[in-house]
């Protein structure tokens, strides 16, 4: 701020006092935006105000009792304030330091909502970071890992450990689901017309139907041949496992017919999974059915067969944990807390609260307490004992 704009606050500050002069400051700073120093001008305001000193000595913590409530009050009038300046700037980033600062997320979910970054933005990558990864707008902010980024990007972002609710990653899983399998579709309309001559008619279906890439691959065993791939396959494996998670719908619906097609490749580019998806789109097909519904009691005596054909030393205790969350995601608590009394209750060690948590969803108390005494485990031991007496 140049000598002149000083001399003016020193004369006001002479003639007409303290507030006159230190609001004239703040609109000096505003005029300039410079909104970073215009959020400390307010503290400053309100510091003297309360008959404090304008220079911070330390933490809020240092302003005596009587006058927290105020100062606090000070501090999110002036975020609001300065976090408003910026978001009227189109500068989000900025803005959300502020809001954030008093747990204030409203007006920057609805910057968000509204913005529109090009490929070319600078701040596209800021903007994904607050919608995303900190979880204001996760849809949002997943849609513009896809548009700006890559379907890799996006992939990878999945691996991630995200804020974001159930609702939310599924919507994420879906949306790498279908650019995978629009993508995929695509490239096999393209080999079928160098092939055939002709795009075959299930091409034409609009964009987002079902059922085109069964349709496509059908009766079309060429499309495989010399270890032919027309995808990402790690991109692919990737997007399957992390379709284990969603409830029936379309996007489950997608990672099926994506699992129809990685049956047909070459087994170069089937890598065995951990057990019990050995063979990995075969087993992970089957597994997406029973959650959609069908074959449901053939595809469990499948992981049953997984289950009871191994040992937890052999395999370690991964085909029998699936198993068990699958037949909890079925509702069959029972059945569920039976496979892990025999397969995961031996395991010494958290595997028992594990076993807790089956003996409450399945209100059966009295294996807690056998396994707990297998173990010498007195707290459950008891807690078992009690969950007996409440259900007598």
């Amino acid at each position: 701020m140049d000598a002149a704009i000083l001399d003016e606050l020193q004369q006001t500050l002479h003639r007409q006092g303290s507030a006159a002069a230190l609001e004239q400051l703040c609109t000096a700073l505003r005029e300039r935006k410079d909104f970073d120093n215009l959020f400390y001008a307010r503290l400053m305001a309100r510091r003297h105000e309360l008959g404090l000193s304008p220079i911070p000595t330390g933490s809020t913590l240092d302003i005596p009792p009587q006058h927290q409530s105020a100062f606090e009050e000070a501090i999110r009038s002036a975020c609001r304030e300065v976090g408003q300046l910026y978001l009227d700037e189109g500068n989000i980033a900025q803005a959300w330091g502020y809001f954030r600062m008093i747990d204030d997320r409203a007006p920057v979910k609805e910057a968000l909502a509204r913005a529109e970054p090009s490929a070319e933005s600078d701040n596209v990558d800021e903007l994904i970071r607050i919608a995303l990864y900190e979880g204001l707008l996760p849809r949002r902010g997943f849609d513009w890992v896809l548009a700006h980024g890559s379907l890799c990007n996006a992939v990878t972002t999945l691996s991630q450990q995200l804020p974001i609710s159930a609702e939310d990653r599924h919507y994420c899983v879906g949306k790498v689901l279908e650019a995978l399998y629009e993508e995929l579709r695509e490239r096999l309309t393209n080999e079928i017309i160098r092939h055939e001559g002709k795009a075959p008619p299930e091409a034409s279906a609009p964009k987002g139907s079902l059922g085109v890439i069964r349709q496509l691959i059908a009766g079309r065993e060429w499309l495989f041949a010399d270890d032919a791939y027309h995808i990402d396959f790690s991109h692919l494996s990737a997007a399957i496992q992390h379709s284990l998670e969603l409830p029936p719908g379309e996007a489950l619906e997608r990672a099926r017919e994506l699992c129809a097609y990685g049956e047909n490749l070459s087994g170069v580019f089937r890598s065995n999974a951990e057990p019990p998806f050995e063979d990995q789109y075969r087993d992970y097909g089957i597994y997406l059915a029973i959650l959609a519904g069908e074959g449901v009691e053939e595809g469990i005596a499948h992981f049953k067969a997984k289950v009871d054909g191994t040992t937890v030393e052999e395999v370690g205790s991964g085909p029998a944990e699936v198993l068990v969350q699958l037949l909890l995601r079925l509702g069959r608590p029972g059945e569920a807390l039976a496979v892990a009394r025999r397969h995961l209750a031996p395991i010494d060690g958290p595997r028992l609260a594990f076993t807790a948590d089956l003996c409450q969803k399945a209100s059966d108390y009295q294996t807690l307490v056998e396994v707990a005494r297998e173990q010498g485990n007195a707290l459950q031991f008891m807690a078992g004992l009690l969950g007996q007496g409440q259900r007598a």
